[in-house]
Order: structure tokens, then sequence, then C-alpha cells
């Protein structure tokens, strides 16, 4: 499941940066005019060119990645990104070079297990996972062998509760108590979440986001969809039973596409609210105007002129330019640099001093993050210890475009 995507707040939105004609692959390296493009758009001092001498440092990478329902290729290139400019500009992790070691995960339970084995077999150091929806599947594995699991954002009871799991952000349940407040305010009593039928998705709308509706005075029903489902329009109308004053939309971008599709067959006038997996210029373009004046909650900001907005641009421009900076990629970004920020104090680079350093990291600022922060000493949500963040990004999505963003929930 994706939980975020791109912020663009009210300006218009640019395509993606220096999108080239070469193949993914073929982006692997930046000419001399990129660098310097990408020097000058960041804020100053941001290319210091303090590179990692120190012996390498494994860290795992595990990527929604080659499946037939859920690929997403730009995360890995995101991260691999941040990883490159850690290792150029900012001394790596604690002096160590990173080598990341990938691992795609096609989102079915034998590629998940494998994964998680293949980090225990190749003593990493921590693992980075830039969405999944088998987070229960895969944490069990990871931190049974003492080996830090890190995400931008989790949902599954594993990755929230685990107290070798760190996330950097408030992430899904953030949002959907984000979403709960919205509905609240709105004066809405009933909601009907359409979701992609992955455990981490509907588990966490059922444990947490149904909770934070009662607890708002708004009843939540949630409705799951079969991943790649192109037409959900018999679903979407039994979700409309009840004239919900409100949908949420939960899921990646087919899911997004067709529930929005279908709310536009059915005429919905009610207030939709989503997450950035929804908001990717090719569904907006694929959606057309249902999705007009949808209400987004996320926890990037991913354009404009906020100093982290320009630096991910940039270090995307240099390292990784066919990536498009307005889709989902940043969570790639932001696990692998929120774990160069996060360990700062790093002394020792086994998993264990990993996670010593995390722990010890306070008000960490969230790569991308529109002026978000983390801390993970357990304190962010009592109820949920790997969640080092709170608070969201919320968003109005008009003519294409996310306006009015604006911090809640802090």
């Amino acid at each position: 499941m994706n939980p975020l995507r791109g912020l663009r707040p009210a300006r218009v939105l640019a395509a993606s940066l220096l999108i080239t004609a070469t193949t993914i692959l073929g982006a692997c390296s930046s000419t001399d005019d990129e660098a310097t493009s990408a020097d000058v758009s960041a804020p100053p001092g941001s290319f210091p060119g303090i590179a990692a001498t120190g012996a390498p440092i494994k860290i795992g990478l595990i990527n929604n990645e080659g499946g037939q329902a859920i690929s997403e290729p730009d995360n890995r290139l995101a991260a691999e990104a941040a990883a490159e400019y850690a290792n150029a500009e900012l001394g790596g992790i604690g002096g160590h070079k990173i080598e990341l070691v990938v691992c795609k995960n096609a989102e079915e339970p034998a590629s998940a297990r494998d994964c998680a084995n293949q980090m225990v077999e190749k003593k990493v150091s921590a693992v980075v996972v830039t969405t999944t929806g088998l987070g229960d599947i895969l944490v069990p594995t990871i931190t049974g062998a003492g080996i830090p699991y890190i995400s931008t954002a989790g949902q599954s009871t594993q990755e929230l509760t685990s107290d070798k799991s760190f996330l950097w952000s408030g992430g899904f349940p953030s949002s959907l108590q984000a979403m709960a407040t919205h509905a609240k305010n709105k004066g809405m009593k009933n909601v009907t979440a359409f979701t992609i039928d992955v455990p981490a998705a509907v588990n966490g709308l059922r444990m947490i986001g149904v909770p934070a509706f009662k607890a708002a005075g708004v009843d939540l029903k949630v409705v799951p969809i079969p991943p790649g489902t192109a037409d959900s329009t018999p679903q979407v109308s039994a979700g409309l039973t009840g004239d919900p004053e409100g949908v949420v939309i939960v899921g990646e971008g087919t899911l997004c596409t067709t529930a929005l599709k279908s709310l536009g067959t059915l005429a919905y006038s009610g207030e939709k609210m989503g997450i950035q997996a929804c908001t990717s210029p090719d569904i907006v373009k694929a959606v057309g105007p249902s999705i007009e004046g949808m209400t987004v909650f996320t926890a990037a900001l991913t354009n404009g002129d906020d100093d982290e907005a320009r630096l991910y641009r940039a270090v995307i421009a240099k390292y990784r330019p066919a990536v498009d900076t307005a889709g989902y990629a940043y969570v790639g970004y932001q696990g692998v640099l929120g774990l160069v920020r996060a360990t700062k104090t790093l002394t020792d680079t086994s998993p264990a001093g990993v996670m010593t350093a995390i722990r010890a990291s306070k008000d960490v600022i969230l790569p991308a993050g529109g002026g978000l922060t983390f801390t993970c000493n357990g304190t962010a949500n009592p109820m949920m210890k790997a969640v080092c963040g709170k608070g969201s990004i919320m968003a109005t999505l008009t003519d294409g475009e996310l306006t009015n963003a604006e911090l809640v929930n802090r």
C-alpha cells in the first residue's frame, strides 16, 4: 500500500525534474551539467563534498517491485540517489560508505519471506523498506535477527509495535487521525473507506481508522477492493449505500484510479479524502473531474520553495534524473536519508549500534517532510512504539495541483 505521494503545493506542477530520454538504468550517473544544476537549485551548503572514507556499512533495501499488481522502481531509485548523495557529500553513515543490499519484493508472501531471509543471510546492519502491505511477514524475520527495520511509514501491527522497528513519520496512523478530525470539522457522520485489499491497509483502517473516526463522532465503513481491479464500480456502489458524506481512498495507483473513476461514474458528490498515492500526474489525467477538490493527507512536501523540497529535487536531479519527483519515490529517499540523519552519533556499525544511535537522536528533520521532525524514543505515539513522528500535511487538489498545504495534528 502506498500511504503517501509527493506534495505539490499551490504552484504549477512541473512534470518532473530533468526527465531524459534515457532508460531508468541509464540514469544512474549524471553529467557535469546535471550536477551543476542540482547544486545551484539546492539550499546553500547542501553539497559540502564530505566523502565517506570508512569501511562500508551494509544497509538492506526492500522495495515493492516486479509484482504483477504493484511495482514501483522509482522508490528504489530514489533510495539509491539518497545513498549516493550521502556517500559523496555527507560522509555516508558515521563516516562509513553506505552499501545498499537490494531485494525486490513482488508484494506476495513468498517474495517477502525471501527478501527478509536475504537481509539476515547478508548480515546487513539495518533494513530500509520503502513501502509494503506485508510488514507482518517482513518484520519478525528481520527484527528477530536483531536487525532494525526502518521505513518512512508502516501499516501492519508488526511494523507499528516492534521495539526494533522505526517509522520516521506518523504515516498512516497520523493520516487517519487527521482525516477523522477533518471529517468531524466538516460535520460528517458517515464515511466509507475504499482500500486496496492487502492486510496492512485493511487492518490499519479497521484497527486505527475505525476507532479514530468513532472518537470523532463519525462512522467509518471499510470496503476492500482486490489489487489490480480494473473496474471497481460494484464495490464502490455497495460502499455508497447509506449516502456517506465523505469517502476515503487508500491504495496504490491502480486502486486510486479505478475507485475515483467509479465515483465519477456513480456521480458521487460528497467529499473525497485520500493519500498521496492518488495525486500523481498520470492518475489526475486518467481520472479527470472526479478527482477535483479531493483533500489529501501526506508526510511529504516535494515541490515549492521549502528547503527540504529543494534538496530532494536537487539530489534526484543529480543522481537519478529519470525519477518523477512528483510521485511516490520520496519514500525511498526519506527512508535512507532519514537513517543517515538519525545516526549522526554512530560509533558502532553493528545492528545494535545502529539502533542505539537511532534511539539517541532527537528532533531529526524529516527529509522532504515540509517541516515535520521525528524522535525515536517511543513518545510520538505511545500506543505504537515504532512510530517516531506525528502530524500530517493536508492539502486540497485543485486543477491538478495540491493547494493550501498546512501542517495538522502536530
